[in-house]
């Protein structure tokens, strides 16, 4: 094998692994800070464009290996239907062999560019993912924190608006009893009061009799 169909395999294996490192169950902080260091790292970043450089000549060789992978087979399908013997056994092997070779460097360059588009489509796919749940984490706490400032503001509302209107209640009631209370003494006061007059009319209408009869009785003894 070639040097660049080498390289390319070396390139197959890299990425091979970078997607299972992808796709591996990994903990989200772990996740989290190794996709932030792939998308936000210089060094990654000019890495990346020198792997897009190198996907462009791979694909060159797709098409190549493609072209080579059909004029053998044509030449393989030549020569089967010409010729037999000794030479022909031979010959029939080399073409094989070269048969096998572009179907290897085809299937090697076609797989490569394969899995560089669901390697990025994964990468991207995930990326957005973290970021989605980087969000939802921050709406749950602002709406946690939003929900505890309304509970707290209830509570300070509870503590110092409804319990001075219990006090300023019971102290209304309080006044009320007092003021039931007064009005129940003024009213036994009145009572007291007119049965006190009229003990002193009764009084008065019986002493003026009673002296009315014994200034009488006074003056027939007198006679």
């Amino acid at each position: 094998m070639t040097v660049y169909y080498t390289l390319t395999f070396m390139l197959l294996a890299a990425e091979m692994v970078t997607f299972c490192v992808l796709v591996a169950p990994l903990p989200h902080i772990v996740r989290k800070k190794l996709f932030h260091f792939l998308s936000e790292s210089p060094i990654i970043a000019k890495l990346a464009y020198g792997v897009k450089i190198a996907f462009i000549f791979i694909a060159i060789l797709f098409v190549d290996a493609v072209q080579r992978m059909w004029r053998v087979t044509a030449e393989a399908d030549l020569a089967k239907s010409s010729g037999s013997g000794a030479q022909d056994v031979r010959a029939e092997t080399n073409m094989a062999a070269r048969k096998f070779y572009a179907q290897r460097n085809t299937y090697l360059t076609g797989f490569c560019l394969f899995l560089s588009l669901v390697l990025t489509r994964t990468f991207y796919i995930l990326l957005d993912l973290i970021h989605t749940q980087e969000e939802y984490a921050k709406l749950k706490n602002e709406v946690r924190h939003y929900v505890l400032f309304e509970q707290s503001q209830s509570l300070t509302k509870r503590k110092s608006g409804k319990s001075p209107k219990g006090d300023q209640a019971k102290q209304i009631e309080d006044l009320k009893r007092q003021l039931a209370a007064a009005e129940e003494k003024a009213k036994d006061y009145d009572i007291v009061k007119k049965q006190a007059q009229q003990n002193a009319k009764e009084y008065d209408r019986l002493a003026t009799e009673f002296n009315a009869k014994t200034g009488n009785m006074s003056n027939k003894r007198k006679d």
